[in-house]
């Protein structure tokens, strides 16, 4: 390991800067982050959507309880709003829509989760791909946070205040 001397401000170790008195993830690890979970949560990867989750969560819980000690909590909310519509968690299934290809599945799926008839077929006649389909009113009002919270889809917000406020989380 090189030495360096330098402010606190400017170092990074293990992953870990400082700002002030706080501690924090690094920019190129987090950077790492949004690239593993980018890989877990690709399109075409053929993989059942059990199994796809089962790895997420895995590298989740693992990258919390690394870095779940960072005190910089303005970016988790984002973090986690981008891993729903990622895989879906608040009603943004781009994995599912890629994963039910023809307009009929698309149609079958989306009523089956209570999505109202005729929004699910604007949605399977789209021609739009998923990750622009995954912000509609018809794929957010089937896919809700239980059914997704359901389906074992963590919350990376929850799994940061677990560990800084452990009483109050239960």
């Amino acid at each position: 390991m090189k030495s360096k001397v330098a402010s606190t401000n400017e170092i990074t170790l293990l992953g870990f800067t400082f700002k002030g008195t706080k501690i924090r993830w690094s920019d190129k690890a987090f950077a790492e982050f949004k690239r593993r979970v980018r890989k877990l949560t690709g399109r075409s990867w053929g993989v059942s959507m059990e199994y796809r989750m089962a790895k997420l969560g895995e590298y989740l819980r693992g990258w919390m309880g690394y870095f779940g000690i960072s005190e910089y909590y303005r970016p988790i909310p984002e973090i986690d709003h981008w891993l729903r519509r990622r895989i879906p968690l608040k009603g943004n299934p781009m994995c599912y829509l890629k994963r039910w290809r023809w307009c009929r599945t698309k149609v079958r799926e989306l009523t089956k989760l209570g999505t109202n008839l005729r929004l699910a077929i604007s949605i399977g006649l789209s021609r739009k791909g998923p990750w622009r389909l995954a912000k509609t009113l018809a794929t957010q009002s089937g896919m809700t946070n239980q059914w997704l919270k359901d389906q074992g889809l963590l919350s990376v917000k929850e799994l940061w205040v677990n560990i800084h406020y452990p009483a109050t989380a239960r």
